[in-house]
C-alpha cells in the first residue's frame, strides 16, 4: 500500500527499487487508447474503474478483482494506491474502500491464504521539478487476516484502514489537512527543510518547532544552460508537451517517458554526425561527455523546497 503524490512515476520508482515482480492497479483513464492499453498490460498494469469513469463502468472491476485474487493465490506482489488518486499535497488522505474489497475478497475466496500488507511511503523534495530527491520507506507488514471478519466487515475495514494510514503518516511527510496546512507548509519551505529526512520533518510538524538549513549553492548550476544548448531540439519538444499537460502530478511521468527516449536518440544522432564529419573518437567522446554532464547535474544539483503555485 503506497501513498500517491506524483502520477505514474510513483509505481515506477518502487518497481526499480524492489527485486520482486510487481503488478499494479492504475486508474482506468490512462487505458483509453488500445495501443496504450496493450503496452501497459505488458508492464503488469491493470485498470481500476471509479465513479468518475461512469457508473456503468464499475461492473468491469469484477474482472480486475478476479485477476488480483489470482495474483494473491500465486503469492505474487500487488501494488495498490489506497488513496484512490494522486495529489502532490504533503498529506496522507483518507483511504478508499476499494483495496479492502480486493484483500478481503481474496481471503473469502481462499480462506487458507495469508496476505501481508506492506505500507510504503514516498516523499519528494519537490515533485514536478527536475532534478528532485526522493525518500522511499517501507513499513512493518500488516497481516490482513487479522482484520478479516465476514460478519463485521465494515468495522474491520475501518480498523485496517486506520492501521495502514497510521504507518503511511510516519513513512512519508504528513501535514494534517486542516486549516493550518498551508501555514505549516510555508514555514517548512521557508526553513528550506530536507523533506526526504522524513522522520525529522514529521517531528517538526508534530512539535511545531521548525528549524531549517542554509540555502545550498548550486555549484553545477552552470551545466544547465550547456545541457539545454546541447539538447535544444528534445528540450523544446518537452517544453511543448509540458504546456499540453493539465495535471501537475503527471509532469514527472511525461518528462521521464519523453526525455529518456528523445534525449538519448538525439545524443546518438549528434554523435554519429560528429563522427561522420570529424572522427569516431571525437564522436564517442562527445556522446560520453553529454551523458556524464546530465548524470552529474541530476545527481549533484540541489532542489529547492518551494512548490510551484497550483
Amino acid at each position: 500500500m503506497v501513498n500517491h503524490p506524483n502520477g505514474l512515476i510513483d509505481p515506477l520508482i518502487i518497481a526499480v527499487n524492489n527485486p520482486r515482480v510487481q503488478h499494479f492497479l492504475v486508474r482506468a483513464a490512462v487505458f483509453k487508447k488500445p495501443l496504450v492499453k496493450k503496452f501497459l498490460g505488458t508492464l503488469n498494469l491493470m485498470p481500476i474503474y471509479r465513479i468518475r469513469d461512469g457508473v456503468q463502468q464499475l461492473g468491469r472491476n469484477q474482472e480486475i478483482f478476479e485477476k488480483c485474487f489470482s495474483i494473491f493465490d500465486k503469492q505474487k506482489a500487488l501494488m495498490i494506491f489506497p488513496e484512490g488518486s494522486h495529489d502532490r499535497r504533503r498529506t496522507i488522505r483518507p483511504l478508499s474502500k476499494g483495496f479492502s474489497r480486493i484483500v478481503f475478497g481474496a481471503l473469502e475466496r481462499n480462506p487458507g491464504l495469508q496476505i501481508q500488507i506492506v505500507p510504503v511511503g514516498l516523499t519528494y523534495q519537490n515533485s514536478s521539478v527536475y532534478p528532485s530527491n526522493i525518500a522511499l520507506q517501507y513499513g512493518t507488514p500488516i497481516l490482513a487476516n487479522d482484520y478479516y471478519n465476514a460478519e463485521n466487515i465494515n468495522t474491520e475495514t475501518k480498523k485496517l484502514k486506520d492501521a495502514i494510514s497510521s504507518q503511511l503518516e510516519r513513512l512519508s511527510v504528513h501535514i494534517p489537512n486542516d486549516e493550518n496546512y498551508q501555514n505549516v507548509l510555508t514555514r517548512l519551505n521557508n526553513a528550506n527543510v530536507d523533506f526526504t529526512k522524513v522522520d525529522e520533518v514529521n517531528k517538526m510538524i508534530y512539535s511545531g518547532k521548525i528549524s531549517g538549513r542554509k540555502r545550498q549553492i548550486n555549484v553545477l548550476g552552470f551545466l544547465k544552460p550547456i545541457i539545454i544548448l546541447n539538447s535544444l531540439i528534445p528540450w523544446l519538444l518537452w517544453k511543448y508537451v509540458e504546456k499540453k499537460n493539465d495535471e501537475i502530478e503527471f509532469v514527472d511521468t511525461f518528462r521521464y517517458g519523453i526525455s529518456t527516449l528523445t534525449f538519448s536518440l538525439f545524443y546518438i544522432l549528434q554523435a554519429f554526425l560528429i563522427a561522420y564529419f570529424f572522427d569516431w573518437k571525437i564522436g564517442g567522446i562527445y556522446f560520453g561527455v553529454s551523458l556524464i554532464s546530465v548524470l552529474l547535474y541530476t545527481k549533484l544539483h540541489s532542489t529547492p523546497t518551494e512548490l510551484p503555485l497550483e
